[in-house]
């Protein structure tokens, strides 16, 4: 599984061993099904996500299932669990107009400025997920900045284009800002670096772009790298793209996951409906 998938299941684990112990459970062996049922009857009570409740009942569900196939444990409480039915959520966009003031908002020529601006410009030219955006480096660029290969889920490799304006953003980072960063220091591999020649965390990146959304006032809490991912889907089929071509380019394993899409666009088909049927 992939990194942040596991330290997520992880992170749910160790929730679930803290509400046990509160109530004086410390073995795995005492655990019950009622226990299990009332960790995650907490959770939806204090409005927790279907989608994190399903994530945690699998967590729960696959480490017990562990310790029974190993015999630590007889009986598995965990056995007829069935997880939180996930709603369909329709992944949050900004419009066109929204995202390119934000962008175009970052214009300025210092290093910080020309950095970000790349930044943004690859997330949404390129449909990257935060991680891959993190883990870039040098190498990756190819064919004189027109592909970039992105490593993704599961260690599952991309390749991509990157359009004229993230290809615009990006040379003008790398010709004169990235070396401020890295202090010339050749052994620095990734693209994206901090004024401590670091790869960037997937903390810096969010915050990055809620400062760059506020000066271009747009609300922070509508925004974040993962919506600018889903905006540059919803803005590819908007202007026609094919649905396969979008899965391929988000690295998508399941053409389901991508279309959700299709969804997100349907007010827009509606008013194009209601304007030119000849019967609207």
């Amino acid at each position: 599984m992939a990194e942040n998938t596991c330290a997520a299941y992880a992170r749910d684990l160790r929730l679930f061993s803290k509400y046990l112990k509160k109530r004086g459970i410390s073995a795995a062996s005492d655990v019950k099904r009622e226990d299990i049922a009332g960790f995650l009857g907490e959770e939806r009570a204090s409005g927790r996500k279907s989608s994190t409740r399903a994530r945690r009942t699998a967590a729960i569900r696959m480490f017990f299932k562990f310790l029974e196939e190993r015999r630590y444990i007889r009986r598995n409480p965990a056995a007829l669990l069935d997880p939180p039915k996930k709603g369909k959520v329709l992944p949050r966009v900004l419009s066109e107009e929204e995202t390119f003031r934000m962008i175009d908002k970052v214009d300025g020529t210092d290093p910080r400025d020309l950095r970000d601006r790349a930044m943004l410009e690859i997330m949404y030219g390129c449909g990257l997920r935060v991680s891959e955006v993190c883990g870039m480096k040098v190498e990756d660029i190819m064919a004189d900045g027109e592909l970039l290969r992105i490593l993704g889920k599961g260690s599952k490799e991309r390749v991509v284009p990157i359009g004229k304006a993230a290809g615009r953003a990006l040379t003008a980072y790398l010709a004169s800002a990235r070396d401020v960063f890295t202090k010339g220091d050749l052994s620095v591999s990734h693209v994206f670096v901090t004024r401590l020649k670091k790869p960037f965390t997937r903390q810096a990146v969010f915050k990055m772009i809620r400062e760059r959304a506020v000066a271009a006032d747009i609300a922070p809490e509508r925004i974040s790298p993962h919506v600018l991912r889903h905006c540059f889907a919803s803005h590819m089929l908007q202007h026609g793209a094919d649905i396969r071509a979008i899965q391929e380019l988000l690295g998508h394993a399941d053409i389901g996951t991508t279309q959700i899409y299709t969804h997100v666009d349907a007010a827009r088909f509606g008013d194009i409906h209601r304007r030119f049927h000849p019967r609207g």
